[in-house]
Parts: structure tokens; C-alpha cells; sequence
């Protein structure tokens, strides 16, 4: 069977809660968060996926990603990868969309970037970087990161350019599966939060 990618959100953060741009700042989970992240790791450990025996794991090195990686139950098979962690967002870390559009209307980030932090470019290129590691393993990975990386990837996995991302949000503790159909990459679950029902 042909590998497929795991996508975990990190669980919510102070930041995600109130719609902040939180690049590389290191934020905390909130206690919602934790619990979300225990509720994902029972379903993940759950049928189908039985704990995923075998995937390989890795996490972003920030915290929250790192924390929601250890509370689903993966912390001791992960590793972290720098190449997972969030978009560089530069002179806009910290600020809300509405804060943004206040000085810049219009802007979106998937068309427009960020002043001194990462390009579109730079990002894109570090989602393929993870697509081909997920594509030459023999085996599905599973990896715990950020919205705006993680909708990267989901873009990139289907051989779109990062402006498709602006079409497929993701909340927090989401679980997120990209595969094939037809031997074409695809999408076989996306945003997916059912199990924060509990």
C-alpha cells in the first residue's frame, strides 16, 4: 500500500484562540488543548489506525506541537524536525487578521507573505522537503505541527501551488490524512475534529 501522511494540529492555544499569528513564538496549550490532544491520541490509537505501528513520527520543536505530540501518546517515538515548524511571520507575528488588515487591507497571507519574516517561496519549499520524505518512506508517517504549515503540505501533497492552502483550514487537534485515489495523491480526510466530542 502506497504511504500515506498523517497531519496532527497542535491542540489550542491563548494565540489560536484569539486568532493570532503565532509563528515561532512558543505558546503554551491552554487546558483545552491538552485535553484535545489526549482525545486524539486515544482515537489514533484506536481502529483503524491501532496506534499506527510502525509510522514513523515526527513533531515540530515548538512546544505546543511537541506537548500535543506527548499527551496523544507519541512523545517517545517522535522526532523533532525544524523543517515542521510554523511559518516565519515576521513583522505580522503576534497580530490578528483584523490588526492586519487595519494597516495593510485587503492582505492575505497566502497571496502576499509577510514583511521580514519567511517568503511563500521558503515555506513551500519546506513542505515539499516533508511531502518527498513522506513519499520515499515504506510505511505512513505521522506529523504534529502548525495550521499554516500543515495546510502547506496539504497543498503541496496534491501538487498545488501554496495559494491553494487559503481553501483548506484547519482547526486545532485536527487529524488530517492525505493518500491516493487512482494512484493520484489526494485527500482522504481533512479538518477533521470529530473526536474532540470526547
Amino acid at each position: 500500500m502506497a504511504p500515506r501522511i498523517l497531519l496532527a494540529r497542535h491542540g489550542q492555544t491563548e494565540w489560536s484562540l484569539s486568532g493570532k499569528h503565532t509563528g515561532r513564538t512558543d505558546v503554551p496549550l491552554l487546558d483545552e488543548g491538552r485535553r484535545g490532544a489526549k482525545l486524539l491520541g486515544e482515537r489514533l490509537h484506536r481502529a483503524p489506525f491501532d496506534g499506527l505501528p510502525g509510522a514513523e513520527v515526527r513533531t515540530s520543536p515548538l512546544a505546543r506541537a511537541r506537548e500535543t505530540c506527548e499527551l496523544a501518546g507519541f512523545g517517545d517515538r517522535a522526532r523533532t524536525w525544524d523543517t515542521l515548524m510554523e511559518f516565519h511571520y515576521g513583522a505580522y507575528e503576534g497580530m490578528t487578521p483584523a490588526e492586519i488588515h487595519a494597516i495593510r487591507p485587503g492582505w492575505l497571507i497566502w497571496r502576499d507573505g509577510v514583511p521580514e519574516g519567511e517568503t511563500l517561496a521558503e515555506v513551500s519549499a519546506r513542505a515539499d522537503e516533508v511531502v518527498a520524505w513522506a513519499r520515499e518512506a515504506d510505511r505512513d508517517v505521522l506529523v504534529f505541527a502548525h495550521g499554516h504549515i500543515l495546510r502547506t503540505i496539504g497543498a503541496r501533497w496534491l501538487g498545488l501551488p501554496i495559494s491553494f492552502a487559503s481553501r483548506i483550514r484547519l482547526n486545532p487537534t485536527s487529524l488530517s490524512v492525505l493518500g491516493w485515489a487512482y494512484g493520484e495523491p489526494a485527500i482522504e480526510s481533512w479538518n477533521d475534529v470529530g473526536h474532540l466530542a470526547g
